[in-house]
């Protein structure tokens, strides 16, 4: 007998297409047996070991997050309710260029220090591994959901070439092809970049191209957080789409928004660049959280020049007088290229996390408002927190819009994607909130998609990005990972005042066949692993 029938479903199955009501069964992790319609026709009902009863309950694929940082908060946090509880089943790692793999010993502490601010300092974690396929296996041991990973190229270049602004020699870009070809050959499903983050962001598009080449010929993908977001964000979107179009590499824009006042009401440029793209022929797909406001690292505002080098001269230039002196300038009136080329606002910048303890009464406020607690001017405040924090602050940015934001999520090739980092003591509520909050306020309440459309973005349209072949929808012989909610009360609870509350209306969450999430809780269950690449046909 199979081990599972849920009856009476409203099932949204993630084609697009209307819900109908249907027992599914479930055995071996698989959806084996979907009966339309069983109690209204009269059939005989599929019976199974337990009998989940979903009267008033949306039975829809699991939620694929397209752009996650929980690189090591899989391996730290067992529990993982963060994304469990939203219905996550399945998540992106290894983006914005900068990850655990492929590292050595060196790379591996720089990469560290440089992104603590995304994932901590890592120091209640085993590095164990040093390749893709190593921290692949890791993951396999058990975690809360299921993830696929996108080699870094900003940690591959940190590995072939160091940190400086420079181009690669052939030799070095040689070993840069290697790297990325063994992270697909062990199962990576792309890459990823940070282009605005050191040292991703010196390497030329020659460079990047030649990289994609490689990805492409695995039937991959690129991912790249592009060159600006701000002052020059329709030509970096130009840029990835020219960039890749040579390559012959498919493309997937990771957190496509339209931010800062330069770009207000500017979605539509985006669209039809896209759009014009599409049509050309070009595998294009992109990724957006419901929320206006950023998030990054404080470090991450400096202007390139000031990173060059890795963690340690950064911090050795801000504490020069003179050196400090020129980053202000670049922040506050040419515009760093690290805050996307706008002069920096200082009262559009929150602190949201901090190592030490001692710096904790910062968080909560913009640098502008810290500064007037202390008499002095934002820059001296941001800078004294990088020094004493040893540049692990994280942010939020107020600079988005949201016409922009309901824009791009109705595009035909939007996914659902967090950018969720779960560091610090205020993160942005997008880490535990962006699933129930597009089909809490986003498809009940505003009626900007409607649920069969939305469920679709942020379960198929992923799932074929991924090249998964048995993921996605609800269908016979897919893997079962699957969610349960009420549409009529799905929200998000977490808020910027208190983001680390969980959602409700989201009882059951499983993966593969086995319950992460029952009646509203977590349970032990680690039934999540790697999903590695699908290899072309």
């Amino acid at each position: 007998m199979e081990e599972l029938v849920i009856r009476d479903a409203d099932v949204v199955d993630g084609s697009g297409s209307d819900a109908y009501r249907a027992d599914v069964v479930i055995d071996g992790g698989r959806i084996v047996g979907i009966v339309k319609e069983a109690a209204a026709a009269g059939c005989q009902r599929p019976k199974a070991c337990r009998e989940l009863d979903a009267e008033g309950l949306v039975l829809s694929p699991g939620f694929v997050d397209m752009h996650a940082h929980s690189d090591l908060a899989l391996l730290r946090d067992p529990d993982h309710s963060a994304k469990a509880a939203q219905g996550v089943t399945l998540e992106v790692i290894g983006q914005d260029g900068l990850s655990y793999a492929p590292v050595d010993d060196r790379t591996l502490g720089e990469v560290r220090r440089a992104i603590t601010g995304w994932n901590g300092p890592g120091d209640d974690i085993d590095f164990d591994w040093r390749t893709v396929g190593e921290y692949l296996d890791r993951l396999d041991r058990g975690i809360a959901v299921n993830a696929a990973y996108l080699v870094p190229q900003g940690t591959v270049r940190a590995l072939a070439v160091g940190w400086e602004d420079r181009e690669a020699t052939p030799q070095e870009l040689d070993r840069m092809r290697r790297l990325v070809a063994e992270g697909m050959e062990q199962g990576a499903v792309g890459m990823s970049s940070g282009l605005t983050y050191t040292p991703g962001m010196y390497a030329r598009d020659a460079e990047l191209t030649e990289l994609c080449r490689v990805v492409a010929s695995y039937g991959g993908y690129y991912c790249p957080h592009h060159r600006s977001y701000g002052a020059g964000a329709l030509q970096a979107y130009e840029e990835m789409v020219a960039l890749t179009r040579e390559a012959g590499c498919s493309l997937h824009l990771a957190h496509a928004t339209m931010n800062f006042g330069v770009n207000k009401g500017r979605a539509p440029e985006l669209l039809d660049l896209l759009d014009e793209a599409l049509a050309a022929g070009a595998d294009i797909s992109l990724d957006t959280y419901p929320y206006t406001p950023g998030c990054t690292t404080l470090a991450a505002v400096l202007p390139s020049w000031a990173s060059e080098g890795g963690p340690e001269q950064t911090l050795g230039r801000l504490a020069d007088e003179e050196t400090a002196e020129r980053i202000r300038h670049h922040l506050e009136v040419t515009g760093s290229d690290g805050c996307h080329g706008v002069p920096i606002e200082w009262d559009t910048i929150e602190i949201s996390g901090v190592n030490d303890p001692a710096l904790a009464d910062h968080v909560g406020r913009t640098v502008e408002e810290s500064a007037a607690v202390r008499g002095e001017a934002p820059w001296v405040t941001a800078r004294g927190l990088l020094l004493a924090d040893r540049l692990a602050p994280t942010i939020l940015q107020h600079v988005g819009h949201e016409e922009n934001v309901r824009a791009i999520m109705r595009h035909r090739v939007h996914t659902g994607g967090s950018d969720g980092i779960l560091q610090g003591a205020k993160p942005h509520p997008r880490a535990y909130g962006t699933f129930p909050h597009y089909l809490g306020h986003y498809v009940r309440e505003l009626g900007v998609l409607s649920l069969e459309e939305c469920v679709a973005h942020l379960t198929s349209r992923p799932a074929a990005r991924l090249r998964l072949p048995d993921r996605g929808l609800v269908r016979e012989g897919y893997k079962a990972d699957l969610v349960l909610f009420d549409p009529a009360t799905v929200a998000a609870g977490s808020t910027f005042a208190e983001p680390r509350t969980l959602p409700t209306g989201i009882p059951h969450v499983l993966v593969d066949g086995r319950f992460v999430i029952e009646d509203g809780r977590r349970t032990d269950v680690l039934a999540g692993r790697a999903v590695r690449r699908t290899p072309p046909a």
